[in-house]
């Protein structure tokens, strides 16, 4: 035998020592190849724990084989949760089994390291798991890899997180103490809507619209009206509403408001005129907007001059002048009467006007009318009457014949226009008024309709309110404004208007 064949034949035989195909015999005709001859040739001992002699044991079939299925079940008994890696692998059939052939080519056996052993599984300890963090409450715990032959574990959906508490707040950084027991905001002061032991009859909201015709919707009058304005030294405010009993049956706004200005700069003049209608009366709300618009565009086209006497003090010249100019408006207010067929002592209204200058300077403000209303001052807290005393009782005189028409041209009489209003036309059912004020720093001038003049005089309660309301720095916003003007009183149910000015 050469010394090739004698190689080839040694390296079969430790393959078949490691795996046990010929049995014990093989293994002692192999002339102690084991661990324990080499042991007895060298002279050492044997190590601890391992069999002593030169018995078959430490060769013999090993229980598990060096596979790629062994190594992952260990890696999983490793690393993996309890219970992974402790299936036994597949054992592999005769056709997996792997090539154990030698190695081809020349060369020698001796330069391959023979592959020890693997110690059976039962013989090793177990190598204690490394402690694994708990999967957090509303998370589940991922499954490593499945095992060859096994199927995927079933996702079972964790239940929903329970509600978690309110975390409480605390107060933080320099200075912040604990408080016992928070101190709350006293309460506001509840809204004062009425006057009197118990509240009106009418609900305070508006119930119904006033009848709408489809060939006159120009006419119609919205439920309140708001104005404002600041010029110089003094602010406006200004609002008319339905009283309760209108808002209550659907019935039109009686009261009219006008607010105008004519002229610029420190020449402008401020008009604002208040006008009320008959009660009970066929076409009221028509004869108050008429009545506004009237004197309205008497002023303006007479401002230069008025508001020239009003800076010069001119009070004889103002009062003789406005009184002209509501005679004349007056007189058409029955004229238009007459065109619509009705008596001219209904179609007419009560007519209250303030002229204020814009100009810084001048102070004075004038008062003119007829009618029923008031005119008040509020300064230092507490109301005054200023209502004038009349000074002309005259009476409207009978409405005379129609003047024939002629071809000479008509000559007015002295101070007076011709036409409506004139002596042709008397026309004013009450007497005149006239009054012109001087405003200080903080007071408060207020000019209303008899609907609001009659609580003010009637109730002390709705008198100090009104005081404790407006006796402010500041003048009010409009909605403010509005708020403390519509304060309700029982007996009291007119419609209402509000002219105030305040001085800086």
């Amino acid at each position: 035998m050469s010394e090739q064949g004698a190689r080839r034949g040694q390296e079969d035989d430790w393959w078949r020592q490691l795996y046990g195909e010929d049995g014990a015999e093989g293994r002692e005709g192999a002339g102690g190849g084991g661990a324990a001859g080499d042991a007895a040739q060298s002279g050492a001992a044997p190590a601890a724990g391992a069999p002593t002699g030169a018995g078959p044991a430490d060769v013999g079939p090993a229980e598990a084989s060096d596979t790629l299925d062994e190594r992952v079940a260990s890696v999983l008994r490793t690393v993996g949760p309890p219970g992974w890696g402790d299936r036994p692998p597949p054992q592999p059939t005769p056709a997996d089994a792997p090539d154990r052939a030698a190695p081809a080519g020349n060369a020698p056996p001796d330069e391959t390291p023979p592959r020890a052993a693997p110690a059976p599984p039962d013989e090793t300890p177990p190598r204690p798991e490394p402690a694994r963090p708990a999967p957090p409450a509303d998370e589940t715990p991922t499954p490593g890899p499945v095992p060859p032959g096994e199927p995927p574990a079933r996702r079972v959906p964790s239940p929903p997180p329970p509600p978690s508490e309110p975390i409480p707040l605390k107060a933080t950084g320099p200075g912040a103490r604990p408080r016992e027991v928070a101190r709350s905001a006293p309460p506001p002061a509840p809204a004062v809507t009425y006057i009197g032991d118990r509240p009106p009859t009418y609900e305070a909201e508006p119930a119904a619209l006033p009848a709408a015709d489809p060939a006159a919707l120009d006419e119609l009058v919205p439920d309140t009206a708001l104005e404002g304005a600041q010029y110089g030294s003094l602010t406006l405010r200004a609002a008319s509403q339905r009283g309760d009993s209108a808002r209550y049956r659907g019935d039109v706004r009686r009261d009219a408001l006008l607010t105008a200005r004519f002229g610029a700069g420190r020449h402008a003049l401020i008009l604002v005129a208040v006008a009320t209608g008959r009660p009970a009366v066929e076409g009221a709300h028509r004869a108050a907007r008429d009545a506004c618009g009237w004197i309205g565009g008497a002023v303006g086209r007479s401002y230069t001059q008025l508001a020239e006497d009003i800076r010069a003090d001119r009070r004889g010249d103002l009062k003789a002048g406005l009184q002209r100019l509501t005679d004349r408006s007056y007189g058409k207010l029955r004229a238009r009467a007459l065109e619509r067929g009705g008596p001219p002592e209904q179609y007419t209204a009560a007519l209250r006007c303030l002229l204020l200058p814009a100009d810084p300077d001048c102070r004075t403000r004038v008062f003119f009318g007829v009618g029923a209303g008031g005119l008040f001052r509020l300064r230092d807290g507490a109301w005054t009457d200023l209502e004038p005393v009349a000074t002309d009782h005259g009476t409207p005189a009978p409405i005379p014949a129609p003047i024939p028409v002629t071809d000479a041209p008509a000559r007015p009489g002295p101070g007076l226009p011709h036409g409506p209003g004139t002596a042709e036309y008397p026309a004013r059912p009450e007497p005149f008024l006239f009054h012109a004020a001087f405003g200080r720093p903080g007071d408060a001038l207020l000019l209303c309709s008899a609907g609001l003049a009659d609580p003010l005089r009637q109730e002390p309660a709705f008198a100090a309110h009104l005081a404790d309301r407006w006796s402010t720095p500041e003048p009010p916003g409009l909605v403010p404004f509005l708020a403390t003007a519509q304060l309700r009183a029982k007996g009291h149910a007119k419609d209402r208007t509000a002219v105030a000015v305040w001085e800086a």
